[in-house]
Parts: C-alpha cells; structure tokens; sequence
C-alpha cells in the first residue's frame, strides 16, 4: 500500500503493483509528477521524500548524499516492496498564474435574449417548442434552433418562470441557437474560458463574455509530463498499446479538469455556466488532446492530420462545463507551429505593424515569427523544457518559489530574487539564463560552460561541479538548489537552438539581424527576461536594447480576446491562412549555425562585440 501525503495536507492511498515504480503508481493514480526524461532516470525531476516503509531504490548520481540522508528519491528509481509513505512536491501540483492581461468589452454572437410566451390553453394546445420557436421568430425576428439540454429543461423552466424566460445561446446568420433558458427573475451570465496548452505547463483564465471580465486566471503542470518533456516523448507514447487513452486521460482528467475547477472556485460560479472555451496549443498537443494520430509527426515529411479544427462540443472531450459548450481551437501553421503561436502573433501586434518584427516563444518548441503587416514566417526550433524548468535539475515553473533573478557581484555576492518571495523552491526560466549569464560574466564558467573558477558556493565533483545558488538551510524544500554542468550544457542548447533558428530564418528571407526594428519576448518563463543577460549569453540577437520588448504570455491573451471577440477570431484565421510555415530541417545551414551557437555567447565573437 502507498501513502502519498501532498503539501496541501491531504493524503492519497492506493495499491503498489508489483515491479511497479512509483513514479508509475502515481502515474496510474492520477498524480502529476514531473518525469520530462519519461522515467529513464537522467533528468533527476521526478523527486519524492521517502518517509517510510520498504522500498527498493536504484542509486542515480543525481542525487547528493545529503539530500538520499534526507529522504529524497527518484521517484522513477524507487519500488514500494511494502507499505510505503511517500511526500510530493507542490512544484508538481497547481501554481498562480503569474500573468497580466488587458480587459476589453466582449464583441461576440453571444446573447441572451430575455421573452414573454402566451401560455398554453385549450385553444392553443401547441408543444412547449414551438410555443417558444414562434415567438422567437415573432418577438425577436430570429430563426431559433433547441439544444437537446434546452428542450430537457424547457417544461420545467417556463412552467417555474410562468413563461418569461432568458434565452442564453449564440447568435450567427439569423440563426439563433438556444443552450439554456433561465426565469427572468433570475441573474444569467455566459462565461467562456481561453487555455493555452503548453507542452509543459496548461494556463487558463475564466472571463465573462459579454464584459470581457476575468475572474480568474490559473496555471497547472501538463500531466502528460509523466510520458516524457517534449513532444517525440509523447508521440512515441501514444503509439504503445493504450497509450493514446493514457495521453487523452492525463490532459483532460488530470490537467484540464482540475484546472476548469480551480478556475470556477476562484470566479465564484458553477462550472455549468460555461457556454464557450478558446483553445491554444501547439500542433501536437492538439493532435494528443482530440485522440488524433500524432505519428506522421515524427517522421519526415512530418504531416499532421489537421491544421485547421472543427468546433467541438465540451462532452465530446468529457469536459465538465455546460452540456452544449462550445469548443473553439486556434488554427496551426505547421507541424510544430501551432495555434498557439498564431493567437500569439495576433495579440503581439506584429502582423499590424511596418517596421520588420520578430516574436520568439521561449517554450519547449521555441517557435519564431518573422515579419510584419506584408508577410510572416514561422519556424520552430526545438528548444526543450529548460526555459519552463525541465530538464534542469533545480528547474521549475515560472510559480510561487522559483528564482526569477540571478546577480553575482563582482565580489562573488549572491543575490536573488524569488517569485512570491520566501525561500526558493527552484530556478524559472528567467533565472536559468540570469546565473548562466552571471556565471559566465564573472569568469566562473568557461565558453564551453565549464568550471573554471572556485569560490564560495562551487563545488568541484565527477559530474563536473555545481554552484550553490541555496543551501539546504536556505531553500524552501529543505535540499541544496544548484546549478550544475550538465545543467549549464542544457542551457547553451537551448538557447543555441533558439539563436540559430533567428539566424537561419532571416538567412532564409535575406535579411539582416540590423533589419530587425522590434524584438517580442514571449513566454511564461518569469516576470521578464534581462535582456543584457540574454545577449550575453548568445541567446538573442545583438541589437539595441530599446528594440526587446518581453510580452509574457501571448498565446493565452489571444486566446482570451478569440474567446470574447469575434472579430479577433476573424483575424485569427486570416492571419493563420496568410503564414507561412519554414522547416528548419531542410534548411542545410541551420545544424552548422547550431553548433557555432553551442559556446557563451559564440563561436563568432564578433557577432556580439
């Protein structure tokens, strides 16, 4: 029997299979725990602290003596052999969502209309529908079409109301379908959701659409982590027997729904008053979402099914909002440009604008856009997790807890700055480029990244040092938060990923990087990158500072105006039509620009004296 206490102070128990890992026990559980190398033991994120109870653990590097004396075990590495008492991070569970977004007053087709029906008699013994259709028709001049969950309440509702009701539905052509009637004595509303789902983290908010009023916003770990950090993991995954329910039910179950909760506890309503959700994702998140086949993906010449996705009802997915609820997904570029980067490029304002722009998305994927109100063209590179917290050893989201802001001085001080303050739980994306930067600054690493210098917080070890950004006494979890070589190796990948795919696309569109008047940063890696730090390192372009601007989470704020305007969703689709999709695979320079980009900042220092 396992026992998994969370920090929340409630406990799961369930059944141990035999052989069975506990990583896997919590997987089958429905309890996220982060896994972004799929449980091969070499990412070191799936941490639980043993708190008793036989277990069998296979010794990994990843882990200090002193935190295997404090309790702490891979989670992919441990086998219960009898009762067993387990502790789960919260850095796996929900987090705040750390991210503004502008309010706008909803310009949509959803109405409610408000109607008084002459009540049936002798004389006029006429069906409770076509009561109601007729003076629709009569009274409001629309053609009306009954959700089967209106016609259910229909009885009921005019009987209780005495026959003046709200009419609560979507408005399109003349064509007025009904999802629900409300007494008019009653306060009616129509809520709609925007979610942005990352491959490693699921951002959502909840907003009124008629005022464009958010009432809630709130972020969770994609559960699907379990299988892997990035989207070959999951492909692969969804190809084992059964693999493609394990996928759709840790996307929807584990991650959606408790989110869509979290959102309508927070707003204060009940999650049946939602009649529309505005969905984001990259093209193979969506592809994992709807039970598509996601294995032409992987494969040149990387086709997907669909670009371009139907509107959905919210119970074709088992969604728990109103039965009728709509579904409305953002349109793909490509194989690995999604709809995401489409609602990204829209609210960016890049597609408006003269001057020639770029917007960088610092997720897994590292999608780019270049161009302004004449073209786009999208690419995307690969990044992995490291700006989301994956695959870094002390990695974790942009939440309550982690290390948004690294300065070493030039005496060897350091000085941090944690999310929410307290003490630190781990290091986000902005942070891990601050100490990589900082690091290399002060001459403590090398331009390969490598250890070089000693001082107070480096230790010098097999696996080719760490720097000590918390001891044990000063993190939040109570183990040592460092950054290690192998983690700075992960770094200079990734941004080498993303530098040499801007390289390689203005290459492709002949233009300079001097061309380039306005440069978007995108992500939820932080409240804002340092800039200064980010060219240090190689990771952006070697312009004039003024021309960075950070935009946070763009793929939600599109979201959020296509989930309230219809005119957004409108351009949406333009946009989506008018892109063009750039595969950096048959580029034959891009493998050359990325090893060059693989030192601090560069093989060519020129590039950024």
């Amino acid at each position: 029997m396992l026992t998994i206490y969370l920090e929340n102070g409630s406990s799961v128990q369930f059944a141990a299979c035999e052989q069975e890992t506990v990583l896997q026990a919590l997987q089958r559980a429905g309890l996220v725990c982060d896994a972004p190398c799929g449980g091969n033991g070499t990412c070191g994120k799936c941490r639980v602290r043993w708190l008793g109870g036989e277990i069998a653990y296979e010794q990994n590097p990843l882990l200090s003596d002193e935190e295997l004396a404090d309790g702490w075990r891979l989670a992919c590495r441990t086998r219960a052999l009898a009762d067993a008492r387990f502790f789960l991070p919260a850095q796996t569970v929900k987090a705040e969502l750390n991210v503004d977004i502008d309010e706008c007053s909803g310009q949509n087709r959803f109405v409610i209309e408000s109607i008084t029906l002459a009540q049936p008699s002798v004389g006029d013994p006429r069906d409770d529908s076509e009561r109601l259709c007729a003076a629709v028709r009569k009274t409001l001049g629309y053609e009306p079409m009954l959700s089967l969950f209106a016609l259910r309440r229909l009885p009921e509702v005019l009987r209780q109301a005495d026959f003046s009701v709200q009419l609560l539905g979507h408005l399109e052509n003349g064509i007025f379908e009904i999802f629900d009637l409300r007494p008019q004595t009653d306060e009616a509303h129509i809520y709609a959701l925007a979610i942005d789902i990352g491959t490693t983290t699921v951002c959502g908010l909840l907003c009124d659409v008629r005022s464009g009023k958010i009432l809630a916003k709130a972020s969770l770990a994609n559960a699907q982590l379990c299988y892997g950090a990035d989207v070959i993991h999951r492909i692969i995954e969804q190809g084992r027997p059964g693999g493609n329910e394990r996928l759709q039910r840790a996307i929807v179950h584990q991650t959606l729904v408790p989110l869509i909760e979290a959102l309508c506890q927070k707003g204060g309503i009940s999650n049946h008053e939602i009649l529309t959700a505005s969905i984001a994702a990259n093209t193979t998140m969506l592809h994992l979402l709807l039970g598509l086949s996601a294995e032409p993906l992987r494969t040149e010449p990387y086709t997907p099914v669909a670009l371009r996705f139907p509107t959905i009802r919210a119970n074709e997915l088992a969604l728990p909002l109103h039965p009728s609820a709509q579904l409305r997904f953002a349109p793909c570029i490509g194989s690995y440009v999604g709809g995401d980067i489409t609602a990204g490029t829209l609210v960016s304002g890049l597609c408006q604008e003269e001057a020639l722009a770029l917007l960088i998305d610092l997720g897994t994927n590292g999608e780019i856009v270049l161009g302004n109100r004449e073209f786009t063209v999208a690419c995307a590179c690969s990044a992995g997790p490291a700006f989301e917290g994956g695959d870094i050893s002390c990695g974790m989201r942009a939440a309550d807890g982690a290390i948004e802001s690294v300065v070493i001085d030039t005496d060897g001080r350091l000085r941090l700055s944690v999310i929410g303050g307290g003490k630190p739980k781990g290091l986000c994306g902005s942070g891990l480029i601050d100490a990589v930067a900082q690091l290399f600054l002060r001459g403590i690493v090398n331009a390969k990244g490598v250890f070089v210098k000693d001082g107070a917080r480096v230790v010098r070890d097999e696996f080719g040092g760490r720097y000590i950004l918390a001891t044990a006494d000063e993190s939040f979890y109570n183990h040592e938060i460092c950054l290690t070589a192998a983690d700075i190796d992960c770094f200079i990948r990734a941004k080498a990923a993303i530098y040499s795919a801007i390289d390689t696309l203005l290459s492709a569109m002949e233009l300079s990087r001097d061309a380039l008047q306005r440069v978007y940063i995108a992500g939820g890696i932080g409240g804002g990158i340092n800039i200064e730090n980010a060219k240090a390192v190689g990771m952006l372009p070697n312009l004039p500072s003024e021309r960075f601007c950070y935009v946070g989470n763009t793929a939600l704020k599109g979201t959020y105006l296509t989930a309230i305007c219809d005119g957004a969703e409108q351009q949406l689709h333009e946009l989506a039509c008018g892109m063009t999709y750039l595969e950096l695979s048959t580029q034959r320079q891009y493998m050359d620009r990325f090893v060059a980009a693989c030192f601090l900042p560069h093989t060519d220092a020129a590039e950024f004296a």
